[in-house]
C-alpha cells in the first residue's frame, strides 16, 4: 500500500487545565489513503469533530504527529497551515456560510480571490465548479433565490473550485431534508469516484454514512471501530437536477 495521504500517530487534544482539563482526543492513530471516502461517526463529545479540525489544519494537536503527504504538520506555524489549507483542502459545513448579497458565481470565486487569481481565471474556474455540481446557468442567483439543496451545492462548488486533494465535510446534510440530503450525498460520491477527491465526512446519520466506502467510529476520544462499508447506499435511479 502506498504512503497514506494523511497519517495521525498518537494524536491528543487537551482543552483547559487542572481540574477543568478535557482530553478530547486520547492518542489517535489513523491513516487516510488518497482517493478514499471516509465517514467519521460518533456521538456528541466523542472527538470526531476535533479530529476533523486537526486534519483540516483548523486546529493543532496537543501531542502526537500529523503527517500530510509525508510532511509533518503539527509543528507548522499558523501561516504555514493556512497555506496548506488553501492549496490542498476544501471545506463544506452544515451551515452553508454563503455571503447573502453575493451571487453564486461570486461566492464560489472567493477562495481564488484569496489566492490572488485574476478575474478571468476566477470566472472560468467558478463557472466550471458550478457546472460540476449541477448549477450551470444559476451563476447570478443570490442565496435568497436558491433552495437549501442548491445553496449547499454552491458551498460544495466553492470548496472544490481550487481543485483540492481533500474535501472535509462536517455534517453537510444537517440542514437538509431527506431527499436533498441524498442528492448532496450522491454529489459527494461522484466527486470522489469521478474526480478522485478524497472525502472525509463527519456525520451522526447512519444513512448518510452509508454513502462512504469506509467508516471510522469515535467514542470517548478514541477510535472505537474502523472498517470498510460492506453495504453502501445504492446509486440513485436518476441523476438529480439543479433545481433541488
Amino acid at each position: 500500500m502506498t504512503e497514506p495521504l494523511i497519517r495521525l500517530r498518537g494524536v491528543t487534544k487537551r482543552y483547559g487545565s487542572g481540574q477543568a482539563e478535557l482530553l478530547a482526543l486520547k492518542g489517535i492513530d489513523l491513516d487516510i489513503q488518497a482517493g478514499e471516502f471516509v465517514a467519521i461517526m460518533g456521538p456528541s463529545g466523542s472527538g470526531k469533530s476535533t479530529a476533523m479540525n486537526i486534519m483540516g489544519c483548523l486546529d493543532t494537536p496537543s501531542s502526537g504527529q500529523y503527517l500530510f503527504h509525508g510532511a509533518h504538520v503539527e509543528g507548522l506555524s499558523r501561516d504555514q497551515r493556512a497555506r496548506l489549507r488553501r492549496r490542498y483542502l476544501g471545506f463544506v459545513f452544515q451551515g452553508f456560510n454563503l455571503l447573502a448579497r453575493t451571487s453564486a458565481q461570486e461566492n464560489v470565486e472567493l477562495p481564488l480571490l484569496y489566492r490572488g487569481e485574476s478575474a478571468a481565471v476566477r470566472r472560468a474556474s467558478a463557472a466550471k465548479a458550478l457546472q460540476s455540481v449541477g448549477l450551470g446557468g444559476w451563476e447570478h442567483h443570490t442565496p435568497a433565490e436558491l433552495s437549501g439543496g442548491q445553496q449547499q451545492r454552491v458551498a460544495i462548488a466553492r470548496a472544490i473550485v481550487t481543485e483540492p486533494a481533500v474535501l472535509l465535510a462536517d455534517e453537510p446534510t444537517g440542514n437538509l431534508d431527506t431527499q436533498r440530503s441524498r442528492e448532496i450525498m450522491e454529489l459527494l460520491r461522484a466527486l470522489n469516484a469521478d474526480h478522485g477527491i478524497t472525502v472525509l465526512m463527519v456525520t451522526h446519520e447512519a444513512d448518510m454514512a452509508a454513502y462512504a466506502r469506509r467508516m471510522v467510529r469515535f467514542v470517548d476520544g478514541c477510535v472505537d471501530a474502523d472498517e470498510p462499508n460492506l453495504h453502501p447506499a445504492p446509486p440513485a435511479a436518476a441523476a438529480s437536477g439543479a433545481t433541488v
